[in-house]
């Protein structure tokens, strides 16, 4: 049996929908999808804040998504607790979604750091997913406001950013066919780094970039965590600086079997002029 954690996020829901629209016949795999509240086929409860009722007997993979949002103490529990029940029920093999090594900048690394620590003294097989920041991330944090103007702070930097539709072909691919993967660390970056100037270009807006204590100060809005507008914060920073410009190297294309869905297209379908206030993205991993 696979199981694949966190199917009600954003990556999770993707990689769930490709797993469920397999098509029937013997190969057709068998597979629970887990999430805090069931309420559908082949769903299963898997609260990582209750620990105590993790229950992965009869999971041959887990396909474990990153456990979102939450302070380093709380992400570490939920990932450890995540793993030590794998290797209590006798999981064979565990896949995990990890970040991209030129992330190791970002306050968000080290829960994912950690997690890959713990793997490498796990009794279970693992592979580890190092997932570029998503190209949907940029069509939140560098939208156009109403005056056609993108104002994030980039600078001058660049993301090889990467569409998440294609890391949930890589994590269906792989976690489909563990034992090929025992051991790897991918990393899944974009092809084509983008700037603010191409950004501006593709939504026909123009790039005018702020500076960090604006940013900070639109993300602080009621509704964010304090943990949050630092999160993100830090993420334009880390492009502005030139940590997260190096592009895939043909380890994304390699494993999707194709060349990656075209960034920039990603961006320009979901960018939409947005009012100037705070807005939380899913940054990357499991949200």
């Amino acid at each position: 049996m696979l199981l694949i954690t966190g199917t009600s996020g954003g990556l999770g829901s993707l990689i769930a929908r490709r797993l469920a629209d397999h098509p029937d016949g013997t190969d057709r795999p068998d597979v629970r999808f887990g999430t805090r509240v069931p309420d559908g086929p082949g769903q299963v409860r898997v609260d990582f804040d209750d620990p105590d009722s993790l229950d992965f007997t009869g999971v041959d993979t887990l396909l474990l998504i990153s456990a979102g949002y939450g302070e380093d103490d709380q992400v570490i529990a939920r990932h450890g607790a995540a793993v030590s029940a794998a290797e209590r029920d006798g999981v064979r093999h565990l896949v995990y979604t990890s970040l991209t090594g030129a992330g190791d900048h970002l306050p968000y690394a080290l829960a994912h750091r950690w997690t890959e620590r713990r793997l490498r003294g796990s009794s279970v097989a693992w592979t580890v997913l190092r997932n570029g920041l998503y190209a949907e991330l940029l069509a939140a944090l560098a939208a156009p406001g109403p005056d056609g103007a993108i104002t994030a702070p980039l600078g001058g930097g660049r993301l090889a950013a990467v569409a998440r539709e294609d890391l949930a072909e890589v994590a269906v691919r792989v976690a489909l066919a563990p034992e090929a993967h025992a051991g790897q660390v991918y990393e899944l970056v974009g092809d084509r780094p983008l700037g603010g100037a191409e950004l501006a270009a593709a939504v026909g807006a123009r790039y005018a970039p702020g500076c960090l204590a604006q940013a900070r100060g639109a993300l602080s809005g009621p509704d964010a965590a304090p943990f949050q507008p630092p999160m993100l914060v830090a993420t334009y920073s880390a492009i502005a600086a030139g940590f997260l410009g190096a592009p895939d190297e043909g380890t994304l294309r390699r494993l999707l079997g194709r060349p990656p869905r075209a960034a920039l297209e990603v961006y320009a379908a979901m960018a939409h002029p947005s009012p100037a206030r705070g807005y939380l993205p899913a940054v990357a991993g499991g949200v």
